[in-house]
């Protein structure tokens, strides 16, 4: 459920009445700005700063859970691959990729190239090179969050215009995989750098020996696990649920529900914006600590829930962001 200071659905008029354009503003972001509240008055705040290593043994855990399941349901029927593909491989694959955000952030070692090693380690699975283009472009969406022609985390002025009615949002949501690979690649391209060479090589070498030792069927699994533990997947409601204004002038919410076991707590993402060097393991008590700056603030409890609302509710869609000004001459300028 959504809890906020109102019903839903919302009242309509609460809602920039144009779907061809964001919510534009002119504010700042308020997780600086609450951080410093919340240091101000919580000073203990800053013992949950630093790294988590269990991390690691999670991701060599799911790694070879993952390819132990690729080799031993290449041969099963079409009904066990799918379920498998979907139950197992969707929700395996997601928790990697989300243990690639994590490890974005440095959180499991102390020393930044052990991160991107364990990162590109959990992106082997997901059979597409992602960790360390992923990190370079987290980095930005942390440091400017919303800001035209930066933060690539919005979608495109595009998307916006094709993804509007409920078939093309739940078309949209399927398809969230290639729109976030995609999208800043397309929109915002960066030359590429040693470590994404080292990513791009060591993926597709373990693509092709899960080809050449497991077979093209394993290697399936795994692509299909990516394509819908990153699209219509329970675990995926994240995307959604993080940044889209279902509330008017909240652009941050957090989840509190069960996907959070499966998900590196990202739901507590109103805590994780606010603290980011703050690791998985310690995100509650980010909320624990200082209950009053974040019970009243919307949040989701369910997000299958939030990606109902997403596609069946027509004030809301690609357009319910929060968008500024460009730093750079303070024009915009749509992605």
């Amino acid at each position: 459920e959504i809890r906020a200071s109102m019903a839903y659905p919302f009242d309509q008029t609460r809602f920039p009445k144009s779907k061809d354009d964001f919510h534009w503003v002119d504010t700042e972001e308020i997780h600086a700005k609450r951080r410093k509240e919340i240091l101000a008055k919580h000073s203990e705040m800053t013992k949950l700063f630093g790294p988590e290593i269990r991390t690691f043994p999670i991701v060599i855990l799911l790694v070879l859970l993952q390819l132990f399941t690729a080799y031993w349901v290449r041969d099963k029927s079409w009904p066990i691959f799918l379920i498998l593909g979907y139950v197992v491989g969707g929700t395996l694959n997601h928790t990697l990729q989300l243990a690639s955000h994590e490890l974005s952030h440095n959180l499991c070692f102390r020393t930044p190239a052990f991160n991107k090693l364990l990162a590109i380690c959990a992106n082997l699975p997901t059979g597409v090179p992602s960790a360390i283009v992923f990190q370079r472009y987290h980095m930005e969406h942390h440091q400017y969050q919303g800001v035209d022609g930066i933060d690539t985390d919005i979608p495109s002025v595009a998307e916006i215009k094709i993804f509007h009615s409920p078939l093309f949002k739940l078309l949209w949501l399927f398809l969230q995989p290639a729109f976030y690979a995609l999208r800043p690649v397309l929109l915002k391209p960066k030359s590429p750098q040693f470590w994404e060479f080292v990513n791009a090589s060591l993926v597709v070498l373990s693509d092709l020996l899960v080809y050449r030792y497991l077979g093209g069927w394993a290697l399936a699994y795994l692509l299909f696990g990516t394509i819908v533990g990153l699209g219509l997947h329970p675990c995926a409601g994240h995307f959604v649920a993080e940044h889209y204004e279902f509330v008017m002038n909240f652009e941050t919410y957090s989840y509190y529900g069960p996907c959070n076991f499966f998900n590196f707590n990202v739901g507590y993402h109103n805590e994780h914006h606010d603290f980011p060097k703050v690791p998985w393991s310690r995100l509650a008590q980010v909320r624990e600590i200082a209950p009053e700056f974040y019970e009243d603030l919307p949040s989701y409890t369910s997000y299958l829930k939030v990606m109902y609302y997403y596609v069946m509710d027509p004030e809301i869609g690609p357009f319910s962001r929060i968008k500024r000004v460009s730093v750079h001459g303070g024009k915009r300028k749509d992605l």
